[in-house]
């Protein structure tokens, strides 16, 4: 079983006043404003997943900067997991300054079928991810509904590409400290953080902690999967492309043809995910390797 555990999807509408967004929103923005950046919808990646032979994908949003555009955009993926249900698996957006109503719609997306919130930019998004008592209310409501936490991450060294952003490991590692039995992904290999799991403390603190490989192709050289799989556990490492950034098959070929075991290019490609989503509530559709 394959599972692409970082991919994004849009409406239409905002495929097609795309322009509009850019200017009203920092992180679309950022992400969205070079004419090359492909924006997909919910068909189109289900087309590229029957051509690449992926069987599920987690679907994540992005973090706007309003509450608003959260909701719109949340509604979209909600109804493409209904629509999609053995084929997608949602993460929704939230805007933590707004406090009540993030927490309401937490609630709202657990409800509704969402496995997990994310891909969460707090530093686009202007929160304080290392603020234990300001992300207490949001943190408990989201482990209440048993739900996995999916963070933006990047290197606080090396080139600079579109969208890399501040959410380096000192970030991440006093959020991970705080919140130790909140289910996270650190996307992008967590901006190197599993490389720090050579320290004891730090490995412990990682207890709970996954590390996807989006974007990996524009990131690492390929060795980084043996080195990660060294320091932390190949059952660590989550597959995932950030779809349609790049497309699927270019990094399942690249996990294929490295030099791991069978077992551990089964547990990266999907092993490991299915495990994660059967901790998570409602998940029970993820069909059995």
């Amino acid at each position: 079983m394959i599972i692409d555990f970082h991919t994004h999807i849009f409406p239409p509408w905002v495929q097609e006043e795309r322009d509009e967004y850019i200017k009203y929103d920092p992180c679309f923005s950022l992400l969205y404003s070079h004419p090359k950046a492909k924006l997909a919808t919910a068909e189109e990646l289900i087309a590229s997943m029957n051509e690449t032979n992926v069987d599920l994908s987690v679907v994540l949003n992005i973090g706007w900067a309003s509450q608003e555009l959260c909701r719109k955009t949340n509604d979209y993926i909600l109804d493409s997991i209904s629509r999609y249900p053995n084929r997608l698996i949602g993460f929704c957006s939230i805007q933590p300054k707004d406090k009540d109503a993030a927490i309401i719609e937490v609630e709202r997306c657990a409800r509704a079928g969402a496995r997990g919130i994310g891909e969460m930019r707090p530093d686009i998004q202007g929160f304080d991810i290392t603020d234990k008592m300001a992300m207490l209310p949001l943190i408990d409501v989201i482990m209440t509904h048993n739900l996995i936490f999916l963070t933006h991450s990047s290197e606080p060294v090396g080139h600079q590409y579109t969208g890399k952003g501040e959410v380096t490991p000192s970030a991440l590692y006093p959020f991970i400290v705080n919140f130790p039995d909140l289910k996270i992904v650190c996307a992008h290999w967590g901006g190197g953080l599993p490389l720090y799991a050579l320290m004891p403390e730090v490995a412990r603190a990682l207890t709970n902690v996954s590390f996807d490989t989006a974007a990996t192709l524009f990131l690492y050289q390929a060795g980084i999967f043996k080195q990660v799989s060294d320091i932390i556990g190949s059952d660590k490492i989550l597959f995932g492309t950030d779809y349609p950034l790049i497309s699927q098959d270019r990094i399942i070929v690249q996990i294929q043809s490295l030099e791991l075991s069978k077992e551990d290019k089964s547990k990266i490609l999907g092993g490991n995910a299915q495990k994660l989503l059967s901790e998570v509530k409602g998940s029970e559709f993820a069909p059995q390797i």
